[in-house]
């Protein structure tokens, strides 16, 4: 999975299906952990589904960037069966969605 500073105040990480969805979060949290003021827009356009295991990191993730850095989330590039685990969950109420890469890190950069 890649993970890059898509800029000074952005991270940009394409996350995978699992087994590497897991690694490539904790590589995220990791990131974050250590650079507190940056932004985060993930791609989770290969991502096909999404185990209660993964849920569980992604809000771990957000409330690292959102609550206790003060920071953005956006996910972008959410597939039809994955939006439906969010919908289904309530939590498309809580995360930040782009339709795709492009429109989240423009999201990002225009919200300041």
């Amino acid at each position: 999975m890649p993970i890059q500073n898509w800029s000074e105040e952005i991270l940009l990480a394409d996350l995978q299906d699992d087994p590497a969805f897991s690694d490539d979060i904790n590589a995220v949290l990791d990131h974050i952990e250590a650079n507190p003021s940056l932004d985060v827009a993930l791609n989770l356009a290969s991502v096909t589904f999404l185990n209660s295991s993964n849920i569980a990191k992604l809000l771990k993730l957000r409330k690292l960037v959102q609550v206790n850095n003060r920071r953005r989330l956006k996910l972008c590039g959410i597939s039809t069966h994955v939006w439906g685990v969010f919908l289904v969950t309530g939590l498309d109420k809580i995360f930040d969605f782009a339709d795709d890469v492009a429109t989240g890190l423009a999201g990002l950069q225009m919200s300041k």
